[in-house]
């Protein structure tokens, strides 16, 4: 899983400056709107899963209290420097109990390293178990079967005393795959020099049918929800809203 990935645990004190917390602020807005606008009760209390170093959380904790639940040890401690007034968690999505209802349910792109059908179900059940009646329960996958586009990405920031550079390539998918890779270069300047970094990500690929089936199986109410960003050059996307009868 993905707390075994160098991003997420030997080098998860350099995620601040791969991904900019203040970069979120665009798309954290639409994820708030969309969990109002399909939640059939207030939205008061909201539970993260996979919430890696808080990034969302930072903006999303200004109208919701957020309870943050992260597989990485290590990048739990970077959210907890950035939002320390929210509870956070350690656990694995797809097996977290925590006994509590929240008012909303928000999964950002962790949801990708979900490799199998099996395991996507899996975590929508968490999202399910935690969710209030009338409660919405939103997930943003990167890619569905039907909106896969390879692609190279590159960015970073620097930091009072360190730096990072990264680029990313999103490898070309097989018709039919049910997973893609993405390889990340990351380049690390600090007082002892500079040294580069490579790893593979891999990530699950399923099609709009599929999410919209998982949703339903778990119990919930199944949604496709347009989602359109600046940064989108090839085009909407689709996030998908589950709401709890």
């Amino acid at each position: 899983m993905s707390d075994r990935l160098l991003m997420y645990s030997e080098l998860a004190s350099w995620w601040p400056l791969m991904s900019d917390p203040a970069d979120y602020a665009e798309e954290a807005g639409i994820f708030r709107d969309t969990i109002r606008a399909y939640s059939r009760r207030s939205v008061v209390c909201v539970l993260e899963l996979g919430a890696g170093g808080g990034n969302n959380a930072l903006h999303l904790k200004r109208d919701f209290c957020m309870t943050l639940t992260d597989i990485s040890p290590a990048m739990l401690a970077v959210s907890e420097a950035l939002n320390p007034e929210c509870e956070h968690v350690l656990g694995d999505m797809r097996t977290l109990r925590l006994n509590r209802r929240f008012d909303g349910v928000f999964v950002h792109d962790a949801i990708g390293y979900m490799l199998t059908y099996d395991d996507l179900r899996a975590a929508l059940r968490t999202a399910h178990e935690h969710l209030a009646a009338g409660g919405a329960a939103l997930f943003v996958p990167d890619f569905t079967r039907e909106t896969f586009v390879p692609s190279t990405d590159h960015g970073g920031h620097d930091g009072p005393d360190r730096a990072m550079r990264y680029l990313s390539w999103t490898l070309p998918a097989d018709a039919g795959a049910t997973s893609y890779r993405i390889v990340f270069a990351y380049v690390l300047k600090d007082g002892s020099g500079i040294r580069g970094i490579q790893e593979t990500h891999q990530f699950g690929l399923f099609s709009r049918l599929d999410w919209l089936r998982a949703l339903r199986e778990v119990g919930f109410e199944a949604y496709a929800v347009p989602y359109e960003h600046s940064t989108f050059h090839e085009g909407p996307r689709e996030m998908f809203c589950g709401v709890h009868p």
